[in-house]
């Protein structure tokens, strides 16, 4: 699948029955199916253009997705049939229920059979330019050389257009993850607990804190020899754990409602444990003693099982050299010990999600199951 992108344009028309209901139906299909909605234009009424019907009412969409330009013509496609609209092999204009066109795909040029980007006449069309300078005035179009607002400026407008008192409903606001203070993804090596956090922190505007493994010198170290880097490995982790957690608790952003994190503290003594000689570990737990009980608790604890092959494959596919000898008894045993510190836990805290039959970081469909288990637990 294509990377994420942030160029992703959309324009929504309907003139046929409901249609402010049937834009929000769309935007909802578009925000399940195509990606995050970053921006919603406000609602435009318009004379319908180059044939005699109803007023349409039009908006546009900005999108973040991980799919191609073709993928995402084929849901807009697929969408438009499912709310009813039939495209007729006549010639020319016709009501419809829903049209949605691509207007950008980031910078990309495409000259195609079924499909030409940026749309080759959106510059020309004011029920476009209306809604799409509202949410999009600097972008750039590829051909021309000139922002949104510059061909909006440029346009000459034939006809009347006029903003409604509508607004649509972005579809995100049904995951109130605004009542969370902080919320802790956790599970073990590959689990994909960095990606659904990030995502979380970027669909939802948290504040991410992400663990900084790859900044530890001990952890190469520790997997070629881990009698003797165990240890130091360990206190780093806890110290840096910590720090960061004091900082970052200390410095929240006051756009950010809530605090999204890959990891709880508590780790450092599920995986010291594992790692430590008893003598060691009893020294070590003394010093995290101290420290935990400073430090803050997540609101959710969201622990991700994946099964022990499914971890393995995770963690060969994302290549990190020092990884690619884990055994699974070593994985076996950092899931018994988050399993272990989870039975006393309180339990109104705490949500296990099996994810070893889906892939939610490439598939929209489970990170939105993902989305929804965690934001009706209660």
């Amino acid at each position: 699948m294509a990377v994420s992108t942030q160029g992703l344009f959309l324009s929504l028309g309907s003139n046929v029955g409901n249609r402010e209901e049937n834009l929000q139906v769309a935007v909802q299909a578009i925000f399940k199916r195509i990606g995050t909605l970053v921006r919603l234009s406000p609602v435009f009424q318009s004379k319908s253009w180059g044939f005699r019907s109803n007023d349409f009412l039009n908006c546009c969409v900005e999108v973040t997705t991980r799919l191609t330009e073709d993928e995402v013509l084929h849901i807009c496609l697929e969408i438009e049939k499912n709310m009813g609209r039939t495209r007729s092999v006549e010639k020319g204009y016709q009501a419809r229920i829903i049209d949605i066109d691509l207007l950008f795909f980031d910078q990309k040029i495409i000259v195609g059979e079924d499909l030409q980007l940026p749309h080759p006449e959106l510059q020309n069309r004011d029920f476009v330019l209306y809604p799409l300078v509202e949410i999009a005035p600097d972008f750039m179009h590829p051909i021309f050389g000139k922002t949104v607002r510059e061909l909006f400026d440029q346009a000459a407008f034939q006809a009347e257009i006029k903003k409604i008192d509508f607004n649509l409903t972005d579809p995100k606001s049904q995951y109130p993850f605004g009542r969370f203070n902080y919320i802790a993804i956790e599970g073990n090596i590959g689990s994909g607990k960095t990606s659904l956090a990030t995502n979380i922190s970027r669909e939802f505007s948290g504040k991410l804190m992400l663990e900084r493994y790859a900044d530890n010198p001990f952890l190469p170290k520790f997997y070629d020899d881990q009698h003797r880097y165990a240890f130091p490995l360990e206190l780093s982790f806890l110290a840096d754990r910590y720090q960061q957690f004091s900082d970052d608790v200390g410095q929240l952003d006051l756009f950010s409602d809530f605090m999204v994190s890959d990891y709880d503290i508590y780790k450092s003594l599920i995986f010291s444990k594992i790692t430590l000689a008893e003598d060691e570990f009893q020294l070590y737990q003394k010093f995290f003693n101290i420290i935990y009980k400073e430090a803050v608790k997540p609101d959710l604890y969201v622990y991700l099982y994946q099964n022990t092959t499914r971890l393995l494959e995770n963690i060969r596919k994302r290549g990190r050299s020092y990884e690619q000898n884990i055994q699974p008894d070593y994985l076996e045993k950092i899931h018994q010990g988050y399993l272990d510190f989870i039975k006393f836990k309180d339990k109104s805290k705490v949500l296990i999600i099996d994810v070893s039959e889906i892939d939610f970081v490439n598939n929209r469909k489970d990170y939105l199951f993902v989305l929804d288990e965690i934001s009706n637990y209660r």
